[in-house]
């Protein structure tokens, strides 16, 4: 049997899929429910309403980054305490995000592919430096 293996590949798909999804979640602030709401939501949780002004610019500078492939441990270290806060917000509707109000699995999700991201580094800043090399596996 035959297995391709590269970390730097996973790594760099990994990092990707996390910047687009912090710009994803600060867009959805921003475009969809507006800074206002996102600001009232964030009081309404316990939350001071001022922070959506800090976890925004966060969510995008940190997805910019991340998607660059710029201090990425640091960044994923960085933004740990948004997904911390957004799972605390959802501990109480339950385990399945489709619960009414959402549930917590999908920032915790988050939380340790970050912690993922960080234990496989970087990896290659364009994709066509991360071609996969074929491993042979025992008693193939």
């Amino acid at each position: 049997m035959t297995l391709y293996r590269n970390p730097g590949l996973a790594a760099l798909l990994l990092r990707l899929s996390l910047g687009v999804m912090y710009l994803t979640h600060a867009g959805l602030k921003v475009f969809t429910f507006g800074m206002p709401a996102a600001a009232a939501f964030f009081e309404a949780q316990g939350f001071p309403a001022w922070s959506v002004w800090i976890v925004v610019p966060a969510e995008v500078l940190g997805g910019l980054m991340l998607i660059a492939g710029l201090w990425t441990g640091p960044v994923v270290l960085a933004l740990l305490p948004v997904l911390a806060g957004a799972a605390w917000v959802h501990l109480g509707n339950g385990w399945v995000f489709t619960a009414p109000g959402g549930g917590w699995e999908y920032p915790v999700f988050l939380m340790a592919m970050s912690l993922v991201q960080l234990l496989l580094g970087d990896g290659p800043r364009l994709l066509g430096a991360a071609a996969p090399r074929r491993v042979e596996l025992a008693g193939s």
